[in-house]
């Protein structure tokens, strides 16, 4: 059975969220717990799912993945299996970061990282109008990326 969040798991949430890496003396230190009672509690927020995964932030340009396009996509039919099939197919796409159903005008949004324009036309042209049930897409390229994976205010 979980255990509500009180504050010190609060702390650790967002000294983990600011540096994965941090360890757990320091974060023991910073919350003033012992090293074990911070583990424990680290563990606990883990196996609760409160905490999914601990990666690292690549900086994209350093990979040749400057350019960050958005992808609006409308699916000829609005039903679950179309949804799954779509679906399905972009989780087995590397190229595309985040994949959302969303209410509106279209039925996903794609978050797409690429080297360039001429990069995303080749992958648009090939891959993405092929993803199963589509009908429209519309892109737009990111010119500024003013907040990119904040923090989770809580």
């Amino acid at each position: 059975m979980e255990q509500p969040l009180d504050r010190t798991d609060h702390k650790i949430l967002r000294l983990l969220q600011s540096d994965g890496r941090m360890g757990n003396a320091e974060i023991a230190k910073r919350v003033n717990v012992s090293p074990a009672t911070c583990h424990r509690r680290i563990q606990r927020l883990f196996d609760e799912g409160y905490v999914s995964s601990v990666r690292a932030m690549i900086d994209p340009k350093k990979v040749e993945r400057g350019a960050l396009v958005m992808v609006g996509v409308v699916l000829d039919r609005s039903t679950p299996e179309s949804f799954a099939e779509f679906e399905n197919a972009c989780r087995k796409l590397p190229f595309i970061l985040d994949c959302h159903l969303v209410a509106g005008d279209f039925d996903y949004f794609l978050k797409i990282r690429v080297r360039d324009m001429a990069d995303f036309n080749h992958l648009h042209g090939d891959q993405l109008i092929a993803l199963p049930g589509v009908r429209q897409t519309r892109t737009f390229f990111v010119m500024k990326e003013v907040v990119d994976n904040a923090p989770l205010a809580f």
